[in-house]
């Protein structure tokens, strides 16, 4: 965990960076002034200023492999990027990535397209069990990278990335959409001006109902064959509900204890993770002394991703599929109940409806802007390990029945 000065530096850097994403942070005084109750509107916070334009003569040349996924983000609008070329190994997703992004060059593999020396970074969104193997790929071959989630499956690929990435030097982004949702944006503004007060205790949660119909059948198989998500552990993708505290507050989860529920489910008895579990929780220590509770379903009556945040002067929920309404509740007056859009903060081509509450865009973009301004992304590599790192290590405790055990830290040393 980064010493409290390293955090106050890299507080003061994201305040004054030019990216967008970064320029969102910088608007303390203006929510400190909403709740001191001196704002125009009583129930809308002003939102941020609009982002300084990046140097338009800066091109990253980018490949995107994963014609799933990853045709679903916005390279080809952002003006400091050119997608320069393409892979899958399906052909029928391959010729999508190219429509999609107007792209004439497209691979067969990552392997290929790797070599290619025009190719400045690539976009992985691959299988979450080859994502250390293909990030290690690019990595080697000189590129920068940005990879969908979780980092990795196992706590030797955790090292082995961190390994890599402090040897080549080169640029690692985890496209975390948790990070950018509206929610979340605004809810580390609040950590930032300590406007949480005490911060106490965070609840975190992802819900994918995958119990029966189409949906299953098409994530489970393809080709008659069972596919990486068949039978994949809850807490092995963690991320889009761990990064709602690791991504809030920048602290680690320090200890964790997890239990986990199955059924006679076929699915259950015979997938290559041995895992019995449709659905998993963990109560997680902080570094801060802090608690978070993290929830991770797959066979559940609900959807989506959705987080609590306490404090002592102040309390934020996020909606969730139950109804739940979004609201900012500060001490001794009345709540905020309207989120602010975000948007504006980037190039104006991007401004555009994207997944994951308008958060594709944001990925995108933040990638490019850390490349063209070299600096460290948001959610570099340490941050990524941070978030998929507890997930890992509260599988074996809910292996061993809810034993509490220590999460390794993979931060720079």
């Amino acid at each position: 965990m980064p010493s409290e000065e390293s955090r106050i530096t890299r507080r003061d850097f994201l305040r004054t960076a030019g990216s967008a994403m970064v320029s969102a942070l910088a608007v303390g005084p203006t929510l400190s002034a909403w709740f001191a109750g001196t704002s125009v509107r009583a129930q809308e916070p002003p939102g941020p200023a609009a982002a300084t334009p990046l140097d338009p003569g800066r091109k990253v040349r980018v490949g995107v492999v994963g014609g799933g996924f990853g045709a679903a983000f916005q390279w080809h609008l952002d003006p400091n990027c050119i997608v320069q070329a393409v892979s899958d190994l399906r052909p029928d997703r391959r010729a999508y990535l190219q429509q999609v992004y107007r792209c004439d060059k497209a691979y067969e593999s990552l392997e290929k397209l790797v070599l290619d020396p025009d190719i400045d970074a690539v976009a992985v969104f691959t299988g979450a069990p080859d994502h250390a193997r293909h990030v290690v790929e690019v990595l080697n071959h000189g590129k920068h990278c940005i990879c969908a989630v979780p980092a990795c499956m196992t706590l030797e690929e955790a090292q082995l990335l961190k390994e890599t990435k402090e040897r080549t030097g080169l640029t690692y982004m985890m496209a975390e959409t948790s990070y950018y949702r509206p929610e979340c944006i605004l809810a580390r503004q609040l950590w930032e001006d300590r406007l949480f007060g005490e911060f106490l205790y965070s609840e975190v949660e992802y819900y994918h109902n995958l119990s029966v119909g189409a949906e299953r059948e098409a994530l489970f198989f393809y080709e008659g064959k069972p596919t990486w998500r068949y039978g994949l552990p809850p807490m092995l993708y963690p991320t889009h509900s761990t990064c709602f505290h690791v991504g809030v507050t920048g602290e680690r989860l320090t200890k964790v204890s997890c239990v986990g529920w199955g059924d006679d489910d076929p699915v259950l008895k015979d997938n290559a993770y041995r895992n019995p579990f449709w659905n998993m929780v963990s109560l997680c220590t902080t570094s801060g002394g802090r608690i978070c509770r993290n929830n991770v379903f797959w066979r559940v009556n609900a959807g989506g991703e959705r987080a609590q945040w306490f404090g002592n002067k102040a309390t934020m929920y996020m909606p969730g599929s139950g109804g739940q309404p979004f609201i900012v509740q500060p001490e001794g007056q009345a709540p905020m109940t309207v989120c602010p859009s975000y948007l504006h903060l980037l190039p104006e081509p991007m401004r555009v409806p994207s997944g994951h509450g308008d958060s594709h865009a944001f990925l995108t973009h933040e990638f490019i802007a850390a490349l063209v301004e070299e600096r460290a992304p948001a959610v570099d590599l340490y941050e990524a390990l941070a978030m998929t790192v507890p997930g890992i290590v509260a599988m074996e405790s809910a292996r061993r029945d809810g034993e509490q055990l220590p999460i390794p830290n993979f931060d720079a040393a």
